[in-house]
This record gives C-alpha cells, sequence and structure tokens, in this order.
C-alpha cells in the first residue's frame, strides 16, 4: 500500500474488474475522479471508499444505462430521484427486451410457418371522414397512428356522428419506398355531416378505389406478411397499380379499443 494509503490504479482495476483504459475514460467524462493524480508521472491513485462506487457503475453500465445517467444517479440530492432515473430506464430495458421476444419469435413463424391468407377483389366507395393528415417517418407510423385515432375517436365523440364503417388508413408508395409520405387516418361519417373539428382533425373525401384485400389477425411485426401476400396475388395477375395502399381496421370489440381490430390490407389494381 502507497505511504497515503491510497491504491494504485492497478490494484484498483482488478478489485472492480475496470480496466485501466477505462477508468480514465471515467475520469475523462467526470464519472469516477481519482482520489489523486501524480504531478509528475500523471498517474492515478484511488481511495479505497471508491471500490463500491466503481462496482454500482460496472454494474449499471453492463445495463446499458447511458454514462449521463449513471452521474444523475451517481449526484442524485435523494432516494427518490435517483430510483426514478433507475426505474426508467429499465422500463425502457424491459420494453426492448419484449421487442427483442417479439422479431424472433417473428423469425421462427417466417422459416416454420408458410403464410396462406385469401385474397379477393372490392369495390371502396368514396366516403366522407374525420381524418389526421400528416407526413410522417416509416420509424414514427405506430405512434403516430395510435396518437391520430385517440384524436378521430375523440373528435367522433364530440360531434355526436355515428361512423358509416371501419376506421381506416391511407399509405401511398413513397412512404415504403422513401420512409416518409403523407399519411391519412379516418374515420367515416354520413357524407351530409358538417361537423366542427379542432386540432389536426379535419373532414375530407376519401376517393374510391377498385382494390385487392386480404385479412389479417396477428402480430403488428408480421404485418408484412399479409402485404407479401396480396401483392404476390395482384402482381401474379398483372393488375397491380402504383395508387396508395389502404388499411382497413375491423374491431373485434368496442370500437374505441386500437388494439382488438383485424387489419385488412386493400392493395390497389389497376
Amino acid at each position: 500500500m502507497p505511504m497515503d494509503g491510497l491504491l494504485s490504479i492497478g490494484d484498483f482495476s482488478r478489485m472492480t474488474f475496470l480496466s485501466v483504459k477505462t477508468l480514465r475514460h471515467y475520469h475523462e467524462v467526470g464519472l469516477l475522479e481519482p482520489a489523486r493524480i501524480d504531478d509528475s508521472s500523471g498517474y492515478r491513485y484511488y481511495r479505497l471508499d471508491q471500490v463500491g462506487t466503481a462496482q454500482l457503475i460496472r454494474r449499471f453500465r453492463s445495463l446499458d444505462l447511458p454514462v449521463d445517467q449513471v452521474r444523475a444517479v451517481l449526484t442524485a440530492p435523494d432516494d427518490e430521484s435517483r430510483n426514478r432515473v433507475i426505474v426508467a430506464h429499465l422500463e425502457r430495458m424491459s420494453t426492448q427486451l419484449a421487442e427483442t421476444q417479439a422479431r424472433v419469435e417473428s423469425l421462427q413463424r417466417l422459416l416454420t410457418t408458410p403464410t396462406q391468407l385469401s385474397v379477393s377483389y372490392r369495390d371502396e366507395p368514396a366516403v366522407t371522414a374525420l381524418a389526421v393528415v400528416e407526413t410522417v417517418d416509416a420509424a414514427e407510423w405506430v405512434p403516430w397512428w395510435l396518437g391520430a385515432f385517440t384524436e378521430l375517436h375523440q373528435a367522433l365523440r364530440a360531434s355526436g356522428l355515428s361512423r358509416t364503417g371501419p376506421d381506416g388508413a391511407i399509405f401511398p408508395t413513397e412512404a415504403f419506398t422513401d420512409e416518409r409520405g403523407e399519411l391519412v387516418a379516418f374515420v367515416p361519417i354520413p357524407a351530409e355531416a358538417v361537423p366542427a373539428v379542432a386540432g389536426r382533425v379535419q373532414v375530407v373525401t376519401v376517393p374510391g378505389a377498385r382494390v385487392a384485400v386480404t385479412s389479417y389477425d396477428g402480430p403488428l411485426v408480421d404485418l408484412d406478411q399479409a402485404y407479401s401476400a396480396v401483392g404476390a396475388w395482384v402482381w401474379e395477375q398483372a393488375r397491380s397499380s402504383d395508387g396508395p395502399v389502404r388499411e382497413r381496421y375491423l374491431p373485434t370489440g368496442d370500437p374505441d379499443d386500437l388494439i382488438a381490430h383485424v387489419t385488412e390490407v386493400c392493395w390497389p389494381v389497376a
């Protein structure tokens, strides 16, 4: 032990399982300051009571807690503030774990279970609808979809009108090819209705179209299987069109439940 009672960086590394390179990095980012730095050699020394802090940092980093959030935990003024940071990160990890598990299961299904979906033609009539129309990046489709239909259902209740068909959404080709496009989420209402609207909600006319339709009832992560099935069916008949794809959402319970529905994928045909 050095005369001043401090640990060398080598001993501190062995006690904490943190490499010298890592310890130097944590010093540079202000996460774990050495107790003393030798003026002539630049050598770092640590106190014995810093071992517990270093081990705590190592465990947080092994859980992918970002450095700035580790710092927030270590400098938290009280247990409540500290725990709030930790709980928020654990919740994010749980969400990521669930998403990873869903992708693994999706891959297993893709490799072992052939997609068998029936397809038929249908004429979609033009409808008057409450709608949210917005240009959206592909990475934001799901949160945008949830937010848009939450607003639309609230607007429908406020108007006192009854829906004249299931919810729907329109996805132009560029939304897929460029990962960004103008999406339309809509709820059909009586043609003669002119309700007062607010916020993002507007009244639009959704044009009619000839489409090929397949129904899909399964995890969202596998929705591309429905798209490929109906797209291939239309392509084999040489009837595919460049028009937008529509989705219609047939409720399996409460129409205001955004999750409980069967999705119809409606592919445009020439």
